[in-house]
């Protein structure tokens, strides 16, 4: 539970005030009875139902402490249905996915697997794809239509390189397509704070102007969230961290997969040999920025279960309920309490 106003909290220092205040006017109203004996018979049945003398004021203290909380406006995470809308599978088809210390090889893992997520997420939620090797692109924009998620993921082909950051721009380009995300100019650059063009080529024109961008809290974005898979590190494109803090400022969570067992050793295909080296730092990294979180996956059932775990934690979220206005007619329940039972039990023993 978080407060939205703590500074209110302070206020409940008053309360055990108030109830040291009670006492003392107790014990001077019994000091004071004490003085006339003819009122024995009023003491003995004051003493009787004594209770009822101290609930109305212990009601009255209850009323004005669950006041005062509301007054701090708290705030409570229960887990609640995702509004997420989209989800974009962000995969890794370097030449190193052709490993087969995860069988049959660790593509085909990757690929049976994203087919089972896929499938199990409600329809309403829409799945594009991201693969990304020496360049990243963009395979399949989102879509309600899961025959097509499923024939992208189909299409892979390996490549050489590993471009992780550039992986998760095309991704965010993908999400918000008018704020003016360009992967070449993170990677080459444009005619925007290069200075003066090589002698001989002309000035290239400026880029027109873009939508004025204000970051957000990392993690804020409940509409999107991005899938990273790889089984390696970044070898080329744009940096990974750069890309992370892109999507922290936009408020994306980014769930990060590392596929592969820690001593898998080398691949070999289309003539070439790829190193394969998983960078879990990194990964933790671009996951700890965005509110993400970090899966290891070694073998195909610890990657199907680690796609299970996604799939859940993306439909259930944690949701924020303010408890404000329940502790409001809380207190106000019982204030009226307090005032019933006074006004019931008014007299010389209330």
């Amino acid at each position: 539970m978080v407060f939205q106003w703590p500074q209110m909290l302070w206020l409940l220092v008053a309360l055990p005030l108030l109830v040291a205040a009670y006492a003392w006017l107790q014990r001077r109203r019994a000091r004071w009875a004490l003085r006339y004996p003819s009122l024995a018979t009023v003491r003995q049945a004051a003493r009787a139902r004594r209770w009822r003398r101290h609930l109305p004021p212990g009601l009255l203290l209850l009323a004005l402490a669950a006041l005062l909380l509301a007054a701090a406006r708290p705030l409570a995470l229960a887990p609640g249905v995702s509004q997420q809308a989209t989800v974009l599978l962000v995969m890794d088809v370097s030449l190193s996915m052709h490993a087969t210390d995860i069988q049959p090889s660790r593509l085909a893992a990757a690929q049976n697997a994203a087919r089972a997520f896929v499938q199990a997420l409600p329809r309403h939620v829409q799945v594009g794809v991201v693969s990304f090797a020496e360049t990243a692109q963009l395979v399949q924009r989102p879509t309600p239509r899961r025959e097509d998620v499923l024939a992208a993921i189909a299409r892979f082909q390996l490549q050489r390189g590993t471009a992780v950051g550039s992986g998760i721009v095309a991704a965010l380009a993908t999400l918000f397509p008018q704020a003016g995300i360009d992967l070449g100019e993170l990677l080459y650059g444009t005619a925007q704070g290069l200075g003066n063009p090589p002698p001989g080529q002309s000035q290239v024109p400026a880029a027109p102007a873009r939508p004025a961008f204000t970051p957000v809290p990392p993690g804020s974005t409940t509409s999107a969230a991005l899938l990273l898979l790889t089984d390696g590190r970044s070898t080329t494109g744009v940096d990974a961290l750069q890309a992370a803090r892109m999507a922290a400022e936009r408020g994306v969570r980014v769930y990060t997969v590392g596929l592969g067992t820690h001593n898998g050793g080398g691949a070999r295909a289309q003539g070439w040999s790829e190193v394969l080296q998983l960078d879990e730092p990194t990964l933790q990294a671009i996951a700890s920025m965005t509110q993400g979180r970090y899966f290891h996956a070694d073998s195909t059932e610890a990657l199907h279960q680690v796609y299970e775990q996604l799939g859940t934690r993306l439909q259930l979220q944690d949701q924020e309920i303010e408890l404000a206005a329940p502790l409001a007619l809380t207190a106000l329940a019982l204030l009226l309490t307090a005032s019933t039972l006074a006004w019931c039990w008014r007299g010389p023993l209330a």
